[in-house]
């Protein structure tokens, strides 16, 4: 018997229907043992020695692969083409060699694609295991673990609120931070632009004001109203005649096929995915033999599958639509590798592939390999250029056509952030010496913009020019800022947090190297030297460790308070902006008002987090949270008293305590609290009397007589009738929703429910279990999320979250629980018998 390893169980099921019965296709479901996440599992002083442990819920699953190895004649390692799947490779085999399982026949086959040529051929071309990809993988495995467990102590004891960091993780927050630091510095500039309305033959268009008196206009030159309206009135004053009509073909060439970077951003524009979720959907895909590996950074293709495409795109279009020669694509991306083909479907005779989401990403992957290969789209762009009579003002209108799509009949590449681009519309048949009629003159007001946020799209972008990461690491990345809540996403689009914008700061100011790019990139060439056999990787992190380890030494030394005050000024600009009315951004508002002398504020550390304080505590307690820069406005931004309530008189406080900032206010003799909440950009005095009188009274239901409230509970603003509960989307929905939407917002909730305590909706659905045939659910509990074949439930760890659970980790947790039998039930005590009295 031949015993093969794979990842996961679906890619075990469709190999084992490419192979004889001679062979066993068992699955390690994903890597089978890692560093224990405790200090010295990485031991540096004994030439970086390493210990590693076996997954606890492995345990199982490796003593069944390890049984029958013992039966097998072969061991066939048949885990993924790069550098994790060689790493989960070399972890079996040691394994097995520990237990005095491995066979004496040892292989390593690796394949591009899950199909039966693809699997045949690589059977037939076994290899040993590559240990230059293996030492890369385990200097980075020995770096990630050195970074995040000899830098996060520093953190907890110097940085107060802060979590961890991470070597690739913290310079994708650093970018993050920088591009909301640049947008909060921004300073908008007003300018104008003028448009004429022209029609010609009873088509409409637009012409741009480009030259004024014979000057040309740039894009700020018209900078206030004024100015622009006289333009406008001269203009419209002047009569225009078509001096110029210059015609230019263009050509557009199809974008290569996907890789890994490239898959996430688009699927991002086009689907609004993050990339956690491509990822799974390709993973899917990859092992149900649809489409080559997922994880690349390469742009070529297999010239069989070059050839395939090309008799697929001739069966489709016609023969105009396929170019004479095949096209050929290099990568641009800083630090690719480029072992392996580019993402494209396996067979280019199916189509479609998969369902739902997963059916969606094999569309786009489909069209954009498709057109990779089709001829070049044929563009006509016109000009048309209009002046007055003395030649002093000119219009220009612009327009294109499409004479010939080209690729552009199956695929179009999507873009992050559109410009403003007006040489897109159509323009009429129009001649030299024509007087197109003047309809009407806009002159319109434009401001600057500032850069814009990152998208997950764009940061990947971003992430890849600079040679930081792996395109497979980027959505683990991501997650973890996330997870760790050093950012938010808002609108798709990313906002850094104050404890992300701390620990950055801490970072910049004390380990600059460590966070910069070009040290990160640096990183990433060395360990692609490693793998290609050309350093040890114990010597990369010999200079790794001999200048980060006093590093951290030196800050560790520094106490609290001196880490506080280098931040304080390092962070000047943002916490104490220059004030509009001149006055010292650092003076107390409290000592100023109160006539109290030095007080200055500064950033302090906390049990909670980091805040501004006065120098005057503990005579003067005024405190302003880090999220407040400048601290901008005497009301809802400061702790103290907001003002009074107009109907009782009572004086209403805005305070920060330990989950955050909220108002209070003495109602009857007993205090009343209200938090505020995030989605409060305007919060002031009005605001903080509306919040401390909820719940709000919306009226009475039209069925039932009953009333209906609208408040802020635990998890968020919601309605109330009747014991049942309706979810409101924002703050400010609780004082604006009206009757009608009420009761529609809870005969929905009470429809999704089935009605009070019915069936509740799965989180997602993963397919037939390979064994019980049951489909896999993830399922919202009581006691927390679960996954369910129908007949077992399965608790979710706590560090997985629900929507990123996938069918490998899912069947595993299944069956774990079923090997463990029906649970026992708790025998209740029966109550203590009371003592007889004694008798008097």
């Amino acid at each position: 018997m031949q015993l093969v390893i794979v990842e996961s169980p679906a890619k075990a099921k469709t190999i084992e229907k490419y192979l004889g019965s001679d062979f066993k296709v068992l699955a390690s479901y994903g890597h089978v043992r890692d560093l224990p996440p405790k200090d010295g599992s990485v031991r540096p002083d004994e030439d970086f020695a390493m210990d590693w442990e076996l997954y606890r819920d492995k345990q199982k699953r490796f003593k069944e692969i390890a049984d029958a190895a013992k039966d097998a004649s072969r061991l066939i390692l048949a885990t993924d083409p790069d550098r994790e799947g060689e790493a989960i490779s070399w972890h079996v085999q040691e394994l097995l060699k520990k237990r005095k399982a491995l066979p004496t026949k040892v292989d390593r086959v690796t394949f591009n694609a899950i199909t039966k040529s693809a699997v045949s051929e690589a059977m037939r071309s076994p290899r040993d295991l590559d240990q230059p990809l293996i030492d890369a993988y385990l200097a980075r495995r020995a770096l990630d673990y050195l970074f995040g467990f000899t830098l996060s102590p520093v953190l907890w004891r110097k940085l107060p609120g802060a979590k961890s960091a991470g070597r690739v993780q913290s310079v994708a927050l650093r970018l993050i931070c920088e591009r909301e630091h640049e947008i909060e510095i921004f300073k908008p500039e007003e300018y104008w632009s003028v448009l004429a309305k022209l029609e010609q033959d009873g088509t409409e268009f637009d012409a741009r004001l480009i030259k004024f008196e014979g000057k040309k206009l740039d894009k700020m030159t018209l900078g206030n109203e004024g100015s622009a309206m006289a333009v406008k009135a001269a203009v419209e004053g002047a009569r225009f005649t078509v001096e110029d009509i210059e015609t230019k073909p263009l050509k557009r060439n199809p974008a290569p096929p996907f890789t890994t970077s490239t898959l996430q951003q688009e699927a991002a524009r086009k689907l609004g995915f993050s990339a956690s979720h491509t990822m799974r959907c390709a993973q899917s895909l990859y092992e149900a033999g649809a489409i080559t590996y997922m994880r690349t950074d390469g742009v070529q293709m297999d010239a069989g599958a070059i050839h395939a495409l090309r008799d697929a795109i001739g069966d489709r279009y016609d023969k105009a639509y396929l170019p004479e020669k095949p096209r050929f694509y290099s990568t641009k991306a800083k630090n690719a590798q480029e072992a392996h083909e580019a993402i494209r479907p396996t067979d280019f005779r199916r189509d479609p592939a998969g369902s739902g989401d997963e059916a969606k990403l094999y569309d786009l992957i489909f069209k954009r390999a498709m057109a990779s290969q089709m001829a070049t789209a044929q563009l006509e762009r016109t000009s048309v250029t209009l002046r007055d009579p003395g030649g002093q003002h000119e219009l220009r209108a612009t327009g294109q056509v499409v004479k010939f799509p080209g690729f552009f009949a199956v695929y179009q590449e999507g873009f992050d952030d559109k410009s403003d681009d007006d040489e897109d519309g159509m323009l009429p048949v129009i001649r030299k010496g024509d007087s197109p009629l003047k309809k009407a003159v806009e002159a319109n007001q434009h401001f600057t913009q500032p850069p814009p946020r990152f998208s997950e799209a764009s940061l990947v972008k971003r992430l890849e020019e600079l040679g930081i990461g792996r395109p497979s690491t980027y959505a683990s990345t991501i997650q973890t800022l996330r997870d760790r809540d050093y950012v938010r996403m808002e609108k798709n689009r990313f906002f850094a947090e104050e404890s992300g914008r701390l620990l950055t700061a801490f970072l910049e100011r004390f380990f600059p190297n460590y966070v910069a790019y070009d040290f990160t990139a640096g990183m990433e060439d060395e360990l692609d030297t490693v793998s290609d056999g050309r350093e040890e990787y114990k010597d990369l992190l010999s200079k790794f460790w001999k200048d980060f380890k006093p590093k951290t030494e030196e800050v560790m030394e520094k106490l609290p308070s001196e880490v506080t005050e280098v931040l304080d000024e390092y962070l000047s600009d943002y916490l104490f902006p220059e004030r509009e009315d001149g006055e010292n951004p650092r003076m107390c508002p409290m000592c100023r008002d109160e006539g109290r002398e030095n007080g200055r504020l500064a950033l302090r550390g906390g049990r909670f987090g980091a805040f501004i304080a006065c120098a005057n505590y503990p005579e003067c307690k005024y405190t302003r949270r880090f999220a407040q820069p400048g601290g901008q406005g005497d009301g809802g931004a400061e702790d103290g008293v907001m003002g009074t309530d107009p109907e009782t008189g009572a004086e209403v406080h805005r305070k920060t305590g330990r989950f955050g900032p909220y108002v209070e206010m003495e109602v009857d003799g007993a205090k009343k609290r209200a938090s505020i909440p995030k989605d409060l950009d305007d919060f002031d005095l009005e605001w903080a009397i509306k919040l401390l009188g909820l719940p709000r009274i919306v009226g009475t239901h039209p069925e039932t007589g009953k009333e209906i409230e609208a408040a802020i509970g635990r998890y968020g603003p919601y309605l109330r009738h009747d014991g049942k509960y309706g979810k409101l989307q924002s703050t400010r929905d609780v004082f604006d929703v009206g009757m009608n939407a009420a009761v529609s917002i809870l005969a929905e909730a009470a429809n999704r429910k089935g009605g009070g305590r019915g069936k509740a909706e799965p989180i997602k659905t993963l397919g037939e279990h390979p064994t019980t045939g049951g489909e896999i659910k993830v399922m919202p509990g009581r006691y927390g999320p679960y996954v369910t074949d129908g007949n077992v439930n399965a608790t979710i760890p706590k560090d997985i979250k629900p929507e990123d659970i996938e069918a490998a980790k899912a069947i595993e947790l299944i069956d774990a629980r079923a090997a463990k039998g029906p649970a026992k039930k708790r025998k209740r005590k029966a109550p203590a018998k009371k003592k007889a009295s004694a008798k008097k």
